[in-house]
C-alpha cells in the first residue's frame, strides 16, 4: 500500500468508499465508511491474514484525523482450491434415503417440513473437506493491502469532496457574521448619540428638580453607565474570531477541534453583546448573530 496522502484543506469526518478484488483463488469486497467522532475511532472487520491489521492500521493513521471509521473486508476462497469438494455418489444416495423417508411418513399420515440444501449438504459424506491450497499468502497479503489501498484513497477524496462543500458553507457563514459586525457598529454609533440625548434630559430634570444633585457625582454615575454598556471590546474579538476562522479554513491538516472552540468564542461574545445591547437594534443584530453561529457550528461538527 503507497502512501499517497497530499496536504488538504477542510475535511469532512464523514465518508464511504468500496472496492472489490481478487488474487488466485480468491476473491474479496471490501468498504471504507466513517461518521463523526471526538477522535479517531478505527474498527477493523478483517480476515484472519497474518500482518494484515497492522499494516491498514498503520496507513489509516497516517490519512486520517478523526471520525468513528470502520473497514470491513470479506474474503473467500473457490471452494475447489479450499479443498471443499461435493461426493456425486453420496449426494444421490441421500437424495434417495430422503425420498424413502417422505414416502413411508405420507403412509403414515405424516408431512415432513420441507429440506433446504444446506440440510442436505450436512448430511454426512456429501459434501468432502481436505487440507485446501494455502496459496501465496504473502502475495495475497499484498493484493488486499493495494486494494485496501485504493478504497482508502477513494475515501479521502469523498471526505475532500464533502469538506470543500463544508467550507463553502461556512465561509458564506463568516461573511454573514461580519456583514452582522459593521451593522452592529453602526447600531452603537446610533445608540450612543440617543444614550447622551437621553443621558442630558435625565441630568437636565433631575437638576431642575432636586437641590441635592451633585452635578460631578451625576456626570460619574451616567459615565459608569456608559463603561457599562460598551460593546467595543466584544465587536474587536468577534471581527478577531472572524480572521481566525478565516485562517483555520485555509489551514492544512485537521482543524475541526479548533474550530469548534472558536465557535465557543464567538458564541459567549454574541451573548455578551445581547446583555450590554442597551437597544432594540443591536439586541436584534446580537440574536442574528447567535442564530448564525449556532448554525456554523452544527457545520463545524462534521469537520475532522
Amino acid at each position: 500500500m503507497k502512501d499517497n496522502r497530499e496536504a488538504q484543506k477542510v475535511m469532512s469526518m464523514t465518508g464511504f468508499a468500496a472496492v472489490q478484488g481478487s488474487f488466485e483463488s480468491w476473491t474479496w469486497s471490501a468498504d471504507i465508511r466513517a461518521v463523526n467522532g471526538r477522535s479517531l475511532d478505527l474498527r477493523l472487520r478483517l480476515p484472519d491474514v497474518e500482518g494484515l491489521e497492522a499494516e491498514l492500521r498503520k496507513h489509516l493513521l497516517s490519512r486520517l484525523g478523526r471520525g468513528n471509521v470502520t473497514v470491513q473486508l470479506k474474503l473467500t476462497q473457490d471452494a475447489a482450491a479450499a479443498g471443499i469438494t461435493l461426493n456425486g455418489a453420496a449426494l444421490d444416495g441421500a437424495i434417495e434415503v430422503l425420498k424413502s423417508v417422505d414416502q413411508a411418513a405420507r403412509a403414515a399420515g405424516l408431512e415432513l417440513a420441507a429440506l433446504r440444501a444446506s440440510d442436505i449438504a450436512a448430511m454426512r459424506g456429501v459434501v468432502e473437506v481436505s487440507d485446501g491450497d494455502e496459496g501465496d499468502r504473502a502475495g495475497l497479503k499484498k493484493a488486499l493491502l493495494d486494494s485496501l489501498g485504493e478504497a482508502l484513497d477513494a475515501f479521502v477524496a469523498d471526505r475532500a469532496r464533502e469538506g470543500a462543500a463544508l467550507a463553502k458553507i461556512i465561509s458564506g457563514q463568516i461573511a454573514q457574521i461580519e456583514s452582522l459586525i459593521q451593522s452592529a457598529v453602526a447600531a452603537v454609533g446610533d445608540r450612543e448619540v440617543a444614550q447622551k440625548a437621553a443621558m442630558e434630559r435625565a441630568l437636565a430634570k433631575l437638576m431642575d428638580t432636586s437641590d441635592l444633585a451633585d452635578p460631578a457625582r451625576l456626570q460619574q454615575e451616567l459615565a459608569l453607565v456608559a463603561v457599562k454598556t460598551d460593546v467595543t471590546e466584544e465587536l474587536d474579538r468577534l471581527a478577531a474570531h472572524v480572521e481566525a476562522a478565516h485562517e483555520l479554513l485555509g489551514t492544512d491538516g485537521p482543524v475541526g477541534r479548533k474550530l469548534d472552540f472558536l465557535m465557543q468564542e464567538f458564541n459567549r461574545e454574541a451573548n455578551t453583546l445581547c446583555s450590554k445591547a442597551q437597544s432594540s437594534a443591536l439586541t436584534a443584530i446580537g440574536l442574528d448573530l447567535k442564530t448564525v453561529i449556532d448554525q456554523m457550528r452544527e457545520q463545524v461538527q462534521n469537520i475532522e
